[in-house]
């Protein structure tokens, strides 16, 4: 077995960082992490971890690049320090839609960056709600594949709803329908063409009927809001009551923000995987925090015990 647990909070989410170190019940560890003027990043741990069981929380949001760069090196620290285990906790996992190759010519960076923190020195990998679940297979050390739709569905239950799942879109059938089974709710789905590679979609049709109830309209993240206002669109053109929007990844890029505040949205649901700035937290929206089943999952990891148990797997 290993030492101690050791939390260590990334720049990219440090608020995430300490709520799960608190449901841990220990302190983050400390270091430092210094950015030359050459944009170089120098970290420096102010105690070893020589023999410990370290877990570096670091998500993927703003810059990207950056916070990759600011992981991949904290594991290489971890790893030249002798730490016994390194997991890294990755809350929103980047580059998850380029998990494919679907045209020619392009690259599949999901791979690519599941190589980099291999090869990093990373003995373990946790992540929530990746995009697509066929990235679990890039790794060749084991990992955690979780699900924020426990959390999101024991807050929705709450609302006594009687209402119809909706997806954005097709490709997001599956994830519907494990929201409808858990909530006992209908489902339908808007069924969508990608149009080119600059994010653009177009709407086609609604399969299933919204009629006179209440929607839930389900993603597992939300980028630009472009999806979710024609999928707004659609359920009330097509007779929806209230129209609720829940997710896990509050991705928000311009002009996901300027969207959202103007759609007909009774209530916006979405989780801390990624921070969400102040200004950009809408007066509908509810931030619910992913800090406890990380906190659970990293005492499971570290004690042997089953994580599946969470989700009666």
């Amino acid at each position: 077995m290993y030492g101690d647990i050791k939390l260590y909070a990334g720049s990219a989410c440090p608020e995430l960082a300490q709520r799960v170190a608190d449901y841990i019940g220990i302190r983050l560890s400390r270091w430092d992490i210094i950015t030359f003027p050459n944009e170089n990043t120098f970290i420096r741990l102010n105690s070893s971890v020589r023999g410990q069981d370290v877990y570096l929380i670091q998500t993927h949001n703003r810059p990207v690049h950056n916070n990759i760069m600011e992981m991949l090196i904290a594991i290489d620290c971890f790893k030249r320090d002798s730490a016994g285990r390194v997991t890294v906790v990755i809350p929103y996992m980047s580059y998850s839609q380029s998990d494919k190759k679907d045209q020619p010519r392009v690259p599949i960076t999901a791979r690519l960056l599941a190589d980099m923190i291999e090869v990093a020195g990373a003995d373990r990998w946790v992540t929530i709600d990746l995009h697509a679940g066929q990235i679990q297979g890039f790794y060749k050390i084991p990992g955690d594949s979780l699900t924020a739709l426990h959390i999101i569905c024991n807050y929705i239950r709450r609302k006594n709803l009687d209402a119809t799942v909706v997806t954005t879109d097709l490709g997001f059938a599956k994830g519907g329908r494990n929201y409808a089974a858990a909530l006992g709710f209908s489902l339908a789905f808007v069924e969508k063409r990608r149009m080119g590679n600059e994010g653009g979609r177009e709407a086609l049709t609604l399969i299933g009927s919204v009629a006179g109830k209440d929607v839930l309209i389900v993603d597992d993240l939300v980028d630009t809001a472009g999806s979710v206002a024609q999928a707004v669109e659609i359920v009330h053109a097509h007779g929806a009551r209230d129209v609720y929007l829940a997710f896990t990844h509050a991705v928000l890029s311009p002009p996901a923000i300027e969207r959202l505040s103007t759609l007909p949205l009774k209530e916006i649901v979405t989780t801390d995987t990624l921070p969400i700035a102040p200004q950009d937290r809408l007066p509908n929206m509810t931030i619910l925090t992913v800090a406890d089943l990380l906190g659970e999952v990293i005492m499971r990891s570290h004690e042997g015990r089953s994580v599946g148990e969470l989700f009666n797997e």
